[in-house]
Parts: structure tokens; sequence; C-alpha cells
């Protein structure tokens, strides 16, 4: 197996994009990916591969990575869509690390995109809600706002986790957010915004409680990019520090969360995790800044704790302690995460390594750029956790 090498990247700003359609925005991010390899635009692509959840819902159009190929003019280079719910994106890349790892391509392009924002927000919620057990689940009225409010309930309970906590960790991502030009939500906040607010309640209301609207995610439209090749080809194809895919692992877990035999215990997580650090022949301490999928405020402490960054019960302890923070113990979303970027669900995934790429070849303002960072892991959370991609990503020459 060859070890495989990201070498360009690609993103366009987060957010309400009327003007463009999906296949207009996957393709500015390709090009920027393409660009960002080689501005000349000499470079053959073999095959590319795009995350995408619902454009046979939302668009009704179907074969979008067919369509992204003629559309870049990179005839006759296979074409491939990935659909994994909220984790497409991620599974996109994995396909695409796969495909070069294996020798069968040489240099592959990877997108992620989704276009949420033309819908109203109680069909984009009933949308995402599709991944749901279509018989024990989606009939009920089920959706994952609600399941996360029952998750958050049990999680408090279990391990003390409270409102303060869940607070900071969206105080700390939409500042961080505020400070990233490609994020949806710009908008810093503050705990006295949230607590002593006469106008609390209406500027926060409850999403599904214990959950409120600053808990959680925006509906957003988006997409992000990577090339790919083989490491030893990187030097002759770019000039941009390697950044290599040092593991990766992937795990599902029960479909219905009311049948696992613990519902706070996100296997497919600890699984991933474990699967990527054995393959990286690394520990969580070792790593210096992930990307977690903070759907909802209470994903950035599970996952948190189930990667092994903190054991069960201090996640949220660590998040207000400020050990999560820009500068703190293991900066946890410097981009804002989902929380503040978006979630561009086909999008996630690749946004989230293409942030972690730009971490470790140091190139982003002083602001948000961790300190000599040279290892990093991301989180990409498919369903309610029940089909879960993890990867770590090491600067070359670490």
């Amino acid at each position: 197996m060859r070890d495989v090498a990201i070498i360009g990247v690609g993103m366009i700003p987060f957010g309400r994009r009327d003007q463009d359609s999906l296949l207009d925005m996957l393709a500015y991010s390709s090009l920027k990916a393409l660009d960002d390899v080689s501005p000349t635009g000499e470079l053959k692509v073999d095959a590319v591969y795009v995350g995408n959840m619902g454009a046979g819902i939302l668009q009704h159009q179907t074969a979008v990575a067919s369509a992204l190929v003629d559309r870049l003019a990179l005839l006759p280079a296979a074409a491939d869509v990935v659909e994994n719910g909220p984790a497409s994106g991620g599974s996109a890349v994995k396909n695409g690390v796969l495909a070069v790892a294996s020798g069968y391509y040489d240099v592959v392009l990877v997108a992620g995109g989704e276009k949420m924002r033309e819908v109203t927000g109680w069909r984009a919620t009933d949308f995402v809600a599709t991944l749901t057990h279509p018989q024990t689940e989606y009939p009920y009225g089920i959706t994952l706002p609600g399941m996360a409010g029952m998750f958050t309930q049990l999680y408090m309970e279990k391990y003390g986790v409270t409102r303060e906590m869940l607070v900071s960790i969206a105080i700390k991502n939409q500042e961080m957010g505020a400070l990233n030009p490609y994020a949806h939500v710009e908008m810093a906040i503050t705990k006295e915004g949230i607590f002593d607010s006469p106008h609390s309640v209406v500027n926060n209301p409850p999403v599904a409680e214990p959950l409120h609207l600053y808990d959680a995610c925006p509906v957003s439209d988006g997409s992000a990019a990577l090339v790919l090749c083989p490491l030893e080809m990187a030097k002759k194809l770019t000039k941009n520090v390697p950044v290599v895919v040092a593991g990766f692992g992937q795990a599902t877990d029960t479909h219905t969360l009311a049948e696992r035999d613990d519902p706070t215990d996100l296997k497919a997580v600890t699984l991933a995790a474990r699967q990527a650090f054995e393959r990286a022949k690394l520990k969580p301490e070792d790593i210096d800044v992930a990307e977690l999928h903070d759907a909802f405020t209470i994903l950035e402490v599970a996952e948190s704790e189930h990667v092994g960054f903190f054991k069960k019960g201090e996640g949220g302890k660590a998040a207000l302690a400020g050990e999560t923070t820009f500068g703190g113990k293991i900066p946890i979303n410097v981009s804002g995460g989902l929380k503040a970027r978006g979630h561009p669900v086909g999008a996630t995934g690749v946004a989230q390594v293409a942030d972690i790429v730009w971490q470790l070849r140091h190139d982003l303002p002083a602001d948000r750029q961790v300190k000599d960072a040279e290892y990093g892991l991301t989180v990409n959370f498919g369903g309610f956790g029940n089909n879960v991609l993890c990867f770590i990503l090491k600067r070359v020459g670490s």
C-alpha cells in the first residue's frame, strides 16, 4: 500500500448560496483544489469521488459526479457519488485514499457538497431524518435534533454535563467561526448574552430540550475539495507541503438509538478512532488539533471522550476549563466546527480534512494557526453515531 498525500485543498464560503447550483459549488471548490496543486492546470485526474447525501431528494438530480467530471473537462476520469448520510464526505475521502493507496489511480479529486437552503428548514430537517430507521423511528416523527436532545439528557444525567459546559463550546466555536472566512455563522456570542439577557429565551429558544438554538449547527450550502496522490509523486506535482493520511478508521453501530446497550456509548466513534490510531501508530496525546463533528454541542463533548482525549465524564469539564480552546491543551474545532462553519452534510467530512490540512501546512493566520501543528484528527459522524469515520493526518517530515 502506498502512502497517500493530500496536495491540494479548496473550499467555498458556507452559508446561503442562492446564486449557485449544487454543481456550481462542487465545481468552484474543485477548481480551487486543482489550482492549489498546479496553477498552470497541468494535472491529469484519474478519478473523482463526490460526497453528497441529498441531490436526488433536494435538487431532483442524480449522478452529480459524472456531471462534475464533464463540467470540469476531466473526461474520461472515473466518477462516483458516495452517499453515507452526514458522513458522505468522509466516506468519499476514504474511497479516494483507498484508490490511491492501492495503486489503481495516481491522482484523485474528492469533492463534497450539499445545497440545503433552497428548501424550508422543516423540509431540510425531514431530509436529514431520512437516515433514521424507516420502520421504527421515521414514521413516529423522530428527527436528528430530537435524538440529540434525548442523548444530551442521558449524557447529562450519567456524566454530570451542565448547560454551562455546552454554552462554553458554543461560545468557543462561534468565536473561532467569526475569524474563519469560510464560516456560515460569523457572529460571536457571550455567556452574558445567553444567560443574563432578559430576552435570552427569545434569542436562544429551545430546539430539543435541553438543547437550544446555540447548541445546534445551521442548515448550510457549501462545498470543499481535496486532491490526493501517492506521497512519492507529491514533490513532482506541487510545491505545497504534503500532508499524509497517516491512518483512518470506520465503524458502524446499531441503527436505532433505543436498541443500543447503552445509548450514551458511541461505540462506532471509539472503534473508528482506535483503528485510525493503530494504523497511524499514534496515541490521542500525539494529536495537536482536531475537528470533531459538533452538529450539536453535546457531540463535541462525547466525541472528545470517545476518541480518547479525555476520560468519560471529563470532556465537558475540560471544555469549561478552556482546554479545548485555541491555545489550549487540545484545540478542537478551530475552524468553528459544524456549529459555526456550517454543516452542508455531504461537504462536512471533506471540509474537516481541508481545515486540518491547512493547520498542518501552517497556512493559516496567526489567530487561527495552532503553533507547530504536526498531527491532526477528524471525526465525521454519520446517522446518530451509527456510521463514523476518523482520519489522522500528518505533516510530512514529522
